[in-house]
Formats: C-alpha cells, sequence, structure tokens
C-alpha cells in the first residue's frame, strides 16, 4: 500500500483540499491500496503515518510539497518519517521538487522526486517500487545514482478528460468546504493544468513547459454536481493556474452552471479578459461569477517588458478591465509583484501609482501586493537578479531558515536590489490603502469597523501620508483584519 501525505500549510480554520493527492490518487485506484493523510487535519500525523505503514505494510510514502510553510513542515516530517520508517522510499512531488530537485535529494530523507504533472509518473513509479523493477525512462523523475543525481525529462501531458475522476470519497470533503465572501458552502476544483504564457516571474512556466491541457466543460459539470450533492456546495473557487485560456470552454461552463445557484472564483490573464466579448460576460455573470484574480503584476514599462507579461506597458488595460468588472458587478482582484531589478524604486513608485488609478475607477478592486522573487528560469528578469548576487540555497536547512521561509511567502525577497526602506514603504502603503479600502472578502469585518479603518485611514491616503502607520496597525490587529492573499478571502 502508498500513504499520500499533505504536510500542514495553514492556521486557517478554512483547510485546503489536498487536490495534487487526490489527482495523483485517481491513477492509483484500483491498482493499489492507499491512504491519504492531511497534516492539516491531523494532530500528529507522522505518528499516523507510522502506524498504517507498518500495520498495512506501505511500500512508498509520497508527500506533496509547496514553498513556504508546508515545505518545513515536509522537511521535518519527511526526517522523522525515515528515521522510524528507514527502509520505505519518501517521494516528494509537487512546485518544490519541480523547481529544485537536485536539492532535494541532496537530503538523504528523499528518495525520489517527481516533477510536473506527475499523475502517470507516480503509477508507474510505483509499479517499479511494487516489481523491483527499473526506473529509469519514467518521465519527471529524479533520483540519485551513487554519487550523482539523476534527472528524466518532463513529458508530455496528459489530456484531463483521459484520467479518472478524483476519488473525493477517500478525503473527508464536509471538512473542506467553508464558509466566506463568495457563499456558505465553498468547494474548490481544478478544471485545467498548466499555462501556455510565458511569464519570468512564474513558477508555473518551469514546471508546465508553457503548455496546456483543460476537462470538458461537461465533466467540469459533473464534479460541481457531485459537490454539490455531498455536500451542499452554493460556490467554487477555480484553482486553475489560468482558468480563462479558452473563451468558448469558459463559456460552455458558465451555461452549464446557470441553473446550478452557484457563484464562482477563479484566475485569468487581463489581456484575456479584455478580449473577451460582450455575451460572454453576460454568460459568465449569469452563471454567477462574483469575483476574478487577475495579475496586473506593475505600472512600470520596463518591468512589464522584463516579465514577459505582453503590451500593457501603461496599465490601461488594467484600468479598462477594472471598469468593465464594476459594470458587470464583478469584483477584480489584482495583484502586483513589485520591487523587480534593475530599478525596483522606479517600480515600486509607479505601480502604487496604479494603484490608486485602479481605486479611482472601481473601488471595489481588490488589491494584493507583493514583492518580487525569483523562479529559476532562463529570462532577463532572473539574468538580471542573478548579476545582483542573488543564489538559491543549496540546501533543505537552507530553505526552512527564517529569511528564506519569509522568501517563499514572497513577503521579503532580501537586501540585493530591494532595501528594508523601501519594502517598508510598500508594506506601510499597504496599510493605508487596506484601512482607506477595507477588503470586501472579509466577512468579520462589520459595517462599523469598515467606517473606523476607513476614518482613520482617510487622511493619509488622501494626502499620500504613508509613514509610519501605526495607529492602523493597532485597529487592523484589534479588528482581526485579514488580508486576503495570507488569511483572509
Amino acid at each position: 500500500m502508498i500513504v499520500l501525505y499533505n504536510p500542514w500549510s495553514t492556521h486557517s480554520e478554512r483547510k485546503p483540499l489536498p487536490m495534487s493527492l487526490l489527482a495523483v490518487a485517481s491513477k492509483l485506484e484500483g491498482e493499489f491500496d492507499y491512504e491519504i493523510v492531511d497534516g492539516n487535519l491531523e494532530a500528529d500525523p507522522v505518528a499516523r503515518i507510522v502506524q498504517i505503514a507498518r500495520q498495512r505494510g506501505a511500500i512508498a510514502i509520497g508527500v506533496t510539497v509547496m514553498p513556504g510553510p508546508q515545505l518545513s513542515h515536509a522537511v521535518v516530517d519527511s526526517r522523522r518519517l525515515k528515521r522510524q520508517l528507514p527502509g520505505i522510499p519518501i517521494i516528494w512531488g509537487g512546485y518544490f521538487p519541480s523547481q529544485h530537485a537536485s536539492v532535494v535529494l541532496r537530503d538523504e530523507a528523499i528518495d525520489f522526486c517527481i516533477g510536473g504533472q506527475g499523475e502517470l509518473s507516480t503509477l508507474q513509479l510505483m509499479r517499479a517500487l511494487r516489481s523491483g523493477g527499473a526506473v529509469d525512462g519514467i518521465a519527471g523523475l529524479s533520483r540519485r545514482d551513487g554519487g550523482s543525481i539523476r534527472h528524466t525529462p518532463i513529458g508530455p501531458l496528459t489530456p484531463l478528460d483521459e484520467l479518472p475522476l478524483w476519488p473525493y470519497q477517500r478525503v473527508p470533503l464536509e471538512r473542506y468546504v467553508h464558509s466566506h465572501y463568495l457563499g456558505e458552502r465553498v468547494t474548490m476544483h481544478h478544471s485545467s493544468y498548466g499555462c501556455p504564457h510565458g511569464c519570468s516571474f512564474c513558477a508555473v512556466v518551469g514546471i508546465a513547459r508553457r503548455r496546456w491541457v483543460a476537462e470538458s466543460p461537461a465533466r467540469t459539470e459533473q464534479v460541481l454536481r457531485y459537490h454539490q450533492q455531498r455536500c451542499g456546495a452554493d460556490a467554487v473557487q477555480f484553482h486553475d493556474m489560468d482558468f480563462f485560456i479558452s473563451e468558448s470552454r469558459v463559456v460552455e461552463i458558465a451555461d452549464r452552471m446557470r441553473g446550478m445557484d452557484m457563484r464562482w472564483w477563479a484566475l485569468g490573464r487581463v489581456d484575456e479578459l479584455m478580449r473577451y466579448s460582450e455575451s460572454s460576460w453576460q454568460a459568465m455573470k449569469r452563471s454567477g461569477l462574483k469575483m476574478v484574480f487577475c495579475g496586473a503584476e506593475t505600472g512600470s514599462a520596463v518591468a512589464m517588458r522584463m516579465m514577459n507579461k505582453g503590451g500593457d506597458v501603461s496599465g490601461g488595460r488594467t484600468l479598462e478591465l477594472a471598469r468593465r468588472m464594476r459594470h458587470y458587478g464583478v469584483v477584480p482582484e489584482f495583484s502586483f509583484v513589485l520591487g523587480s531589478p534593475p530599478d525596483p524604486l522606479e517600480d515600486v513608485d509607479a505601480t502604487l501609482e496604479l494603484v490608486r488609478r485602479i481605486k479611482t475607477v472601481n473601488p471595489d478592486a481588490e488589491v494584493i501586493l507583493y514583492m518580487y522573487t525569483p523562479v529559476p528560469l532562463e529570462s532577463e528578469l532572473f539574468a538580471t537578479a542573478t548579476r545582483l548576487g542573488f543564489r538559491f540555497p543549496e540546501t533543505l536547512d537552507e530553505w526552512v531558515s527564517g529569511d528564506w521561509s519569509s522568501f517563499a511567502l514572497r513577503r521579503n525577497p532580501g537586501d540585493l536590489w530591494l532595501h528594508g526602506r523601501l519594502r517598508r514603504r510598500v508594506r506601510n502603503f499597504e496599510r493605508v490603502l487596506n484601512a482607506y479600502y477595507p477588503t470586501v472578502t472579509d466577512s468579520n469585518l462589520s459595517g462599523a469597523k469598515r467606517a473606523v479603518l476607513r476614518g482613520l485611514g482617510a487622511w493619509r491616503y488622501k494626502l499620500r501620508f504613508y509613514a509610519a502607520p501605526y495607529e492602523l496597525r493597532v485597529f487592523q490587529r484589534l479588528f482581526g483584519y485579514q488580508r486576503p492573499e495570507t488569511t483572509g478571502f
């Protein structure tokens, strides 16, 4: 049998569905016995895994790993598991090992890494481990071979309709349904994999290799109806890397959702959404579309060019999309990547000004501010960061140290090109902005509290005086204010 492990990743009561493990499990179903252990739900997941492995004779432990808090727990837990179960191979998959397999395999606790989509590769590796056969030729597999580390290239993507439906019966689905801005019974789904674009700051590019596969609208409808029937879902978050790539597919999904009474949220690009027709927007709105997450990225023409994000160097399309979404009553959630080299000051100044312009045309627009953190891609942006002295850690111990743990959350990328004073300026602006325009997604923030925050932040925002907003920090903590990119929606 096989244990599939999702390490702890959040303090929030809203536990994320372990979708990566469900995807892998779909190919194991019927051929292998397995159990999914979620560290977000278990008091001592390592003890639980050891118990299962010993009682049922596990041949492998598969661990899904994202950068940030989950990585820290994955390192500690994998080492504990290796000490207690030394003869059982530990396999890492997910975003982090897909990007940093060599670093992972320098740690003796981890035996294999699987990069990319992973469903077929995991099945092939499990068959080899069961039979004692060779693992050569398994796509996306990294392993130690004597004193070296060997990597097999990531293979082609498998169309999602050729993969089995996820085995939701293997998880307590009801524990992953929660209440927030979208609805009272919010679930989540991945209806596609990959992205055809080549943004130079995005980790998806190195994993999906600019390829994209999607399930059919009929299959999406089937999954959503299952969620409704099993746990009364009244809203869904589509966690696709880019949900809006195919306009015709999105419109068909919207038409199928129209009678389901489900609100929905998804991620897309500004230029894609600006190409959508009037009728497509009307169909999405009728179907229950309530919010869209878009990467606006920067207000700097230089930074936009280096990000390889397209031609919206003035922010004009972002502003127009903000207007369009206000017209349809859909809330835009714009994210920005600030402080890109070689001129982070110019980038920050231009981006903060663009944020203010967005709020002028659509006060309901949500704004999320990240600091630029390099990803290992062949790009001008990464090359510039490298010339300035940037280097990734070479061991897992470095990765889970305090400084690099903050780096993975895209809040503190270090001082090589973005000094502390500039980072504080961004955070002070963010605090003032969140006071004057409190997020609509924080359902715990009453109307009175919103009025207090807005009143406190008004003079600062109007006078552009962002320095030392201590009073705002006090009240935001007192009110339990939730930033949407961390503890909120």
